[in-house]
């Protein structure tokens, strides 16, 4: 990222902050000494740009931290207090499903002023969510551990969770990627779940879960056809990959 760019997306995200009430500032905390220990303990650096999974059904929430040149290493695994519905994608509106996809979080989707303690804004519907028409629009991961269709997290792990983005946004990341899917994607519950409704959508998300198990690099993602398709490495392979497709709406092209 150029100079210039940096300096903005610093500033949106310190604006965002400011802009709270004096009651409203006290929820964003500056990561703890104890997270900046166990960051430096695995090598990791505080403003490293970071990644989130999100498993529903083992209710669990990753940080994954770059380790230099697009590597990426898991920072910390949180048990996620509350989801709400049931296994599978959000389709509409007061369904009260929580997303399945996948999505990316800007500095102005970061909420210090929730009514949920702390929050960031999944961005759903995306591209993907939009080219079914579905509907919704607020889903987010946030604190207070009560959930109407979004992730909801205890208080002090959002808080940290929140700090550990508002570092990355401070060191340069202009968006990180949120991947949210049912479960672990391996062959057994895959095949638990053969006969589900959604399993031709969970055999297309999981082509992008395969791509970073095996490479722990961000695939690029896209969306053709009603379908995701995602490519491995950098924007030029992504680019290599796509560029016979029409259609394509990219969600994002990894670096």
């Amino acid at each position: 990222m150029n100079r210039l760019l940096s300096l903005a997306v610093s500033a949106v995200v310190i604006v965002g902050l400011a802009a709270c009430t004096t009651e409203q500032a006290g929820r964003v905390k500056p990561l703890s000494d104890e997270a900046k220990r166990e960051l430096a303990a695995k090598g990791m650096r505080v403003d490293a740009p970071i990644f989130v999974r999100i498993f529903k059904q083992e209710a669990e929430l990753e940080v994954w931290k770059d380790m230099g040149g697009g590597q990426l290493a898991l920072f910390k695994t949180y048990p996620i207090c509350a989801w709400s519905g049931n296994l599978g994608p959000k389709q509409r509106e007061g369904d009260r499903q929580a997303p399945e996809g996948f999505y990316v979080i800007a500095p102005s989707q970061l909420n210090p002023n929730s009514q949920f303690h702390l929050a960031f804004n999944l961005g759903y519907p995306n591209a993907y969510d939009r080219s079914f028409g579905r509907t919704g629009d607020y889903l987010m991961v946030h604190g207070d551990c009560s959930s109407r269709g979004c992730y909801a997290m205890t208080n002090p792990q959002i808080e940290e969770i929140y700090a550990l983005a508002v570092e990355a946004f401070r060191g340069g990341q202009e968006r990180f990627a949120v991947h949210a899917f049912p479960f672990r994607m391996h062959e057994v519950n895959m095949a638990k779940f053969a006969s589900h409704q959604w399993i031709d959508f969970w055999r297309n998300i999981k082509q992008g879960y395969d791509l970073f198990e095996a490479t722990g690099r961000l695939p690029s993602v896209g969306v053709q056809n009603r379908r995701y398709v995602f490519a491995p490495g950098s924007q030029s392979v992504a680019a290599t990959a796509f560029a016979s497709g029409s259609g394509l709406t990219m969600i994002y092209a990894s670096n």
